[in-house]
Protein backbone atom coordinates (compact mmCIF):
# COMPACT_ATOMS: atom_id res chain seq x y z
CA UNK A 1 0.00 0.00 0.00
CA UNK A 2 1.60 2.96 -0.73
CA UNK A 3 0.48 6.43 0.64
CA UNK A 4 2.32 8.70 -1.02
CA UNK A 5 2.46 7.81 -5.01
CA UNK A 6 5.46 9.53 -5.86
CA UNK A 7 6.75 11.15 -2.76
CA UNK A 8 8.89 9.51 -0.07
CA UNK A 9 8.38 9.07 3.62
CA UNK A 10 10.36 8.55 6.90
CA UNK A 11 7.65 7.80 9.89
CA UNK A 12 9.41 8.16 13.38
CA UNK A 13 7.31 6.37 15.96
CA UNK A 14 8.63 7.30 19.33
CA UNK A 15 7.44 7.15 23.15
CA UNK A 16 9.21 5.20 26.01
CA UNK A 17 10.47 1.87 25.77
CA UNK A 18 6.84 -0.59 26.49
CA UNK A 19 4.73 1.77 24.73
CA UNK A 20 4.80 -0.22 21.32
CA UNK A 21 6.99 1.24 19.37
CA UNK A 22 8.55 -1.33 17.44
CA UNK A 23 4.77 -3.95 17.34
CA UNK A 24 3.32 -0.45 15.61
CA UNK A 25 6.36 -0.05 13.50
CA UNK A 26 6.71 -3.52 12.32
CA UNK A 27 2.74 -3.68 11.48
CA UNK A 28 3.13 0.20 10.04
CA UNK A 29 5.89 -0.77 8.04
CA UNK A 30 4.28 -3.90 6.34
CA UNK A 31 1.24 -2.08 5.40
CA UNK A 32 3.25 0.79 3.67
CA UNK A 33 5.08 -1.90 2.26
CA UNK A 34 8.22 -0.53 3.16
CA UNK A 35 11.53 -1.76 5.28
CA UNK A 36 11.41 -1.29 9.65
CA UNK A 37 14.13 -0.41 11.69
CA UNK A 38 14.66 -0.70 15.69
CA UNK A 39 16.85 2.27 17.10
CA UNK A 40 17.03 -0.29 20.08
CA UNK A 41 19.27 -2.46 17.79
CA UNK A 42 22.04 0.20 16.81
CA UNK A 43 22.63 0.42 20.72
CA UNK A 44 26.30 -0.25 21.39
CA UNK A 45 27.35 -2.99 23.89
CA UNK A 46 28.21 -0.82 26.56
CA UNK A 47 24.92 1.32 26.06
CA UNK A 48 23.17 -2.23 26.66
CA UNK A 49 25.59 -3.33 29.44
CA UNK A 50 24.64 0.43 31.16
CA UNK A 51 20.39 -0.57 30.70
CA UNK A 52 20.80 -4.17 31.64
CA UNK A 53 22.35 -2.94 34.73
CA UNK A 54 19.14 -0.41 35.62
CA UNK A 55 21.81 2.80 34.74
CA UNK A 56 20.70 5.50 32.87
CA UNK A 57 21.93 7.12 29.84
CA UNK A 58 23.64 10.16 29.69
CA UNK A 59 23.48 12.53 26.78
CA UNK A 60 26.66 11.85 25.97
CA UNK A 61 26.27 8.42 26.05
CA UNK A 62 23.22 8.30 23.68
CA UNK A 63 25.36 10.91 20.97
CA UNK A 64 27.44 8.14 19.00
CA UNK A 65 23.92 6.04 18.80
CA UNK A 66 22.02 9.16 18.00
CA UNK A 67 25.46 9.56 15.22
CA UNK A 68 24.32 6.20 13.75
CA UNK A 69 20.17 6.79 13.39
CA UNK A 70 21.00 9.98 11.62
CA UNK A 71 23.24 7.97 8.94
CA UNK A 72 20.73 5.65 8.35
CA UNK A 73 18.03 8.72 8.21
CA UNK A 74 20.63 10.52 5.73
CA UNK A 75 20.92 7.34 3.86
CA UNK A 76 17.79 6.10 3.44
CA UNK A 77 16.31 9.48 2.00
CA UNK A 78 19.09 9.82 -0.53
CA UNK A 79 18.39 6.62 -1.54
CA UNK A 80 14.66 7.68 -2.21
CA UNK A 81 13.73 5.20 0.17
CA UNK A 82 10.47 5.26 2.49
CA UNK A 83 10.88 3.87 6.36
CA UNK A 84 9.70 3.26 9.49
CA UNK A 85 11.72 3.42 12.66
CA UNK A 86 10.89 2.70 15.94
CA UNK A 87 13.08 5.35 18.14
CA UNK A 88 12.64 6.70 21.96
CA UNK A 89 13.84 9.98 21.07
CA UNK A 90 12.40 11.36 24.26
CA UNK A 91 14.39 14.64 24.25
CA UNK A 92 13.55 17.76 21.76
CA UNK A 93 17.52 17.50 20.90
CA UNK A 94 17.25 14.04 20.06
CA UNK A 95 14.38 14.57 17.51
CA UNK A 96 16.23 17.53 16.49
CA UNK A 97 19.44 15.43 15.35
CA UNK A 98 17.40 12.97 13.48
CA UNK A 99 15.57 15.70 11.70
CA UNK A 100 16.98 15.31 8.85
CA UNK A 101 14.61 16.68 6.17
CA UNK A 102 11.34 17.82 8.24
CA UNK A 103 9.44 17.57 4.45
CA UNK A 104 9.80 14.22 4.52
CA UNK A 105 10.11 12.74 8.11
CA UNK A 106 7.06 12.27 10.36
CA UNK A 107 6.76 11.75 14.11
CA UNK A 108 4.05 9.87 15.82
CA UNK A 109 4.13 9.88 19.65
CA UNK A 110 2.24 6.40 21.22
CA UNK A 111 1.64 8.08 24.67
CA UNK A 112 0.07 6.10 27.42
CA UNK A 113 -0.30 6.00 31.52
CA UNK A 114 2.37 5.60 33.26
CA UNK A 115 0.72 1.87 35.04
CA UNK A 116 0.28 0.44 31.44
CA UNK A 117 3.39 0.65 30.26
CA UNK A 118 4.65 -0.25 33.85
CA UNK A 119 2.65 -3.46 32.99
CA UNK A 120 3.81 -4.14 29.20
CA UNK A 121 7.47 -4.19 30.66
CA UNK A 122 7.15 -6.18 33.32
CA UNK A 123 5.45 -9.05 31.10
CA UNK A 124 7.86 -8.43 28.26
CA UNK A 125 10.97 -11.22 28.47
CA UNK A 126 14.52 -10.90 26.10
CA UNK A 127 14.36 -7.17 26.22
CA UNK A 128 17.61 -5.77 27.85
CA UNK A 129 15.49 -2.49 29.54
CA UNK A 130 14.37 -3.31 32.71
CA UNK A 131 10.88 -2.41 34.00
CA UNK A 132 12.80 0.01 36.84
CA UNK A 133 14.24 2.01 33.75
CA UNK A 134 10.60 3.66 33.17
CA UNK A 135 11.04 6.39 35.94
CA UNK A 136 14.07 7.30 33.87
CA UNK A 137 12.59 7.00 30.79
CA UNK A 138 9.47 9.38 31.56
CA UNK A 139 11.71 11.93 33.38
CA UNK A 140 13.86 12.66 30.31
CA UNK A 141 10.64 12.73 28.26
CA UNK A 142 9.81 15.91 26.46
CA UNK A 143 6.78 15.40 24.72
CA UNK A 144 6.62 16.39 21.22
CA UNK A 145 4.32 19.42 20.54
CA UNK A 146 4.35 18.52 16.59
CA UNK A 147 4.23 14.83 16.58
CA UNK A 148 1.23 13.14 15.74
CA UNK A 149 -0.07 11.22 19.24
CA UNK A 150 -1.26 8.13 19.38
CA UNK A 151 -3.23 6.64 22.35
CA UNK A 152 -0.73 3.70 22.93
CA UNK A 153 -3.53 1.91 25.25
CA UNK A 154 -5.51 0.86 21.95
CA UNK A 155 -4.96 -2.24 20.08
CA UNK A 156 -1.87 -2.64 17.81
CA UNK A 157 -4.02 -2.77 14.93
CA UNK A 158 -6.33 0.13 15.84
CA UNK A 159 -3.13 2.46 15.91
CA UNK A 160 -1.90 1.29 12.44
CA UNK A 161 -5.48 2.26 10.84
CA UNK A 162 -5.84 5.64 12.47
CA UNK A 163 -2.12 5.97 11.48
CA UNK A 164 -2.88 4.87 7.78
CA UNK A 165 -5.39 7.82 7.71
CA UNK A 166 -2.97 10.56 9.49
CA UNK A 167 -0.55 10.08 7.66
CA UNK A 168 -1.34 10.85 4.08
CA UNK A 169 -0.24 13.81 2.28
CA UNK A 170 -1.80 17.10 3.75
CA UNK A 171 -2.97 15.79 6.68
CA UNK A 172 -1.09 17.92 9.65
CA UNK A 173 0.29 16.39 12.88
Amino acid sequence: MVLWEDAQVVVIVMGVSGSGKTTVGQRLAAALGCHFRDADDFHSPENIAKMTARIPLTDEDREPWLAVLRELLENTLAAGEDLVLACSALKRTYRERLTVDAALQRWVYLQAPRELIAERLKARRGHYMPAAMLDSQLAALEVPEDALRVDASADPDTMVALLLKALRPGTAP
